[in-house]
């Protein structure tokens, strides 16, 4: 018997409709040119390094991605910060195909639509290359936190597209109708 895999609603909303009509907008003559989404990348900076703290911050990563979480260690010391090579100064997750897909759909649907005077996303957050940058001021807009936390704090979400330029990764976005102010 052959075990067929599920594909998330966007995913398969990509392959039928959205990626056929972004090659006739972008005038691409190969199916593969056509942008995609390659990974989502969700990473939260923790400044007090304590054990408590870290558990919390992979735990919260872990609920809203469905995905296990991974410790990010200080690379080299800094004086300033208090900051010694090898601390624990983060966590990290990247999610890839259906998983990515469907964190995707509920950022968009479910969780942007819950911060308080939402008016889109910044058009400034493209990095030249077609990635978008996302910062997240709370974790509370995501339906699986729980609001007994004594600190919430920040998330940046990157989504890594292969695209040629920030247009093209513009109007990949706006296909899977994410917020953008106008």
């Amino acid at each position: 018997m052959v075990n067929k895999i599920m594909k998330s609603r966007l995913e398969q909303e990509y392959v039928t409709k959205i990626r056929p009509e972004l090659k006739e907008e972008l005038k691409l003559g190969n199916i593969m040119e056509v942008p995609r989404i390659v990974k989502i990348v969700l990473n939260i900076g923790i400044s007090e390094a304590d054990d408590k703290g870290m558990q919390k911050a992979l735990k919260i990563l872990q609920d809203i991605t469905g995905q296990k979480a991974t410790k990010r260690f200080a690379k080299k010391s800094i004086a300033a910060f208090k900051l010694r090579e090898g601390m624990p100064i983060g966590a990290k997750v990247t999610l890839r195909k259906s998983m990515m897909y469907n964190f995707l759909d509920k950022l968009i649907n479910l969780s942007l639509p819950k911060v308080r005077d939402f008016h889109g996303v910044s058009k400034k957050g493209f990095d030249g290359r077609g990635n978008y940058n996302l910062g997240i001021r709370d974790w509370f807009i995501f339906p699986e936190v729980e609001f007994d936390l004594l600190k919430a704090y920040g998330m940046n979400i990157t989504i890594q597209i292969n695209a040629a330029d920030d247009e093209q990764g513009r109007a990949l976005l706006k296909r899977f109708k994410m917020p953008f102010k106008n």
